[in-house]
């Protein structure tokens, strides 16, 4: 019976029916499979650039939050040091030698009142010689130490002779450096000493030093082309460091002064 079903022309039309529709069948899967992949492509590229779009606010958001908690000062203040850190040019001169002289006027306030308009100047002025020599320059950054010594005559209210020594910091890069040479020389940690006690520098009780601490704070200018040549103001400061030399409650004494000196 099934051989007589299978060459009847009724099978065999039922057989061709069932491989068509068995094709049809696969090849309807196999599409539905290949939309599939191309869905979950798509969607995954999507998503990528979704993420990417969120990682990009997300960079800006955090931005704007850190430049909201430093503040544009901040900000500036760190763009100007990154002015200031770099390397000296290679036309920069180097020196390892300077002498000079300054001279200057006494004021009876603390260092600093001469920068805020408090400083009261009295009738007493200082001559002095000074030279310095450098013994270490920075190879990466303007920077070099010098050792700075000075002598001078004080006359006025009080008559006497000073000597000084005192290592310096000097920087010498500024963002204007192509129009103006500047170089900021500071000396905190010097040692001073008079010939005798001034009277401007005698405590409540008549009591003073000879040696006492010695800072300097220097602006220095030169031209670009010519920098042996240097003129400088200069803050000229005698003190017992904070009482720890000695507490006899004087002040010491400050000099507010301008000089010249030749570099070599």
């Amino acid at each position: 019976m099934d051989a007589k079903w299978d060459s009847s022309p009724i099978g065999t039309c039922v057989s061709n029916f069932l491989i068509h529709c068995g094709r049809r069948l696969l090849i309807f899967v196999y599409s539905q499979s290949t939309l599939s992949n191309q869905k979950v492509e798509w969607d995954a590229d999507r998503s990528f650039h979704s993420l990417r779009e969120q990682q990009v606010k997300q960079c800006h958001a955090d931005f704007l939050n850190v430049q909201r908690h430093i503040g544009l000062r901040q900000l500036l203040f760190a763009f100007l040091m990154a002015l200031l850190m770099r390397p000296l040019p290679s036309f920069c001169e180097e020196f390892d030698w300077s002498i000079g002289a300054y001279a200057g006027q006494y004021y009876d306030s603390e260092p600093a009142g001469w920068t805020q308009g408090r400083a009261n100047y009295l009738d007493q002025y200082m001559v002095a010689l000074t030279a310095s020599k450098t013994i270490w320059r920075s190879q990466t950054l303007p920077m070099s130490v010098e050792i700075d010594g000075m002598i001078g005559q004080q006359s006025g209210i009080a008559s006497l002779t000073e000597i000084a020594v005192v290592p310096v910091l000097r920087w010498s890069s500024f963002p204007w450096r192509d129009k103006l040479q500047t170089d900021l020389r500071l000396g905190p940690l010097g040692v001073s000493y008079t010939s005798s006690v001034s009277s401007l520098e005698r405590g409540t009780h008549g009591r003073g030093s000879q040696t006492l601490g010695f800072l300097i704070i220097e602006l220095a200018f030169s031209r670009p082309s010519k920098q042996s040549d240097e003129y400088f103001m200069r803050l000229h400061h005698r003190c017992s460091v904070y009482d720890t030399i000695n507490n006899y409650g004087a002040n010491g004494e400050d000099y507010f002064a301008f000089g010249y000196r030749r570099r070599f």
